[in-house]
């Protein structure tokens, strides 16, 4: 439980640096050209990177890829719901709770033999 725990942190780490990666440009360099843009998001992505390829080996200690897969799947909407509603001021929307519930879903079959056995 320890590893899952440990992956999940810094997953949840790695994920904060790639939500400003991707997105934080078009609230802070929206006025600059693509290529500044894109370049400042590699410096940000180099950051995730060296913090979401140990995760991910230390993580496939005890969880295979799938199980891996859907844990940032779930880590991504954590992060990046709060983000584009605090950060990029982006209204709150119902479809976000259903992307939540499907996402539940899927962690539901992917983990359901690990949890139920069977």
């Amino acid at each position: 439980m320890r590893i899952i725990l440990t992956t999940g942190l810094l997953l949840c780490c790695s994920n904060v640096f790639m939500t400003f990666a991707w997105y934080g440009h078009l609230r802070n360099l929206s006025h600059k050209p693509w290529i500044i843009a894109a370049l400042v998001s590699w410096g940000i992505a180099f950051f995730e990177y060296l913090i979401q390829v140990p995760a991910n080996r230390i993580g496939h200690q005890v969880l295979d890829v799938a199980h891996l897969k859907i844990l940032q799947e779930i880590i991504t909407l954590s992060v990046f719901v709060p983000f584009s509603i605090l950060y990029m001021k982006e209204q709150v929307r119902l479809d976000y709770l259903w992307a939540g519930l499907c996402i539940l879903a899927a962690v539901f079959f992917v983990f359901r033999q690990r949890l139920f056995g069977g």
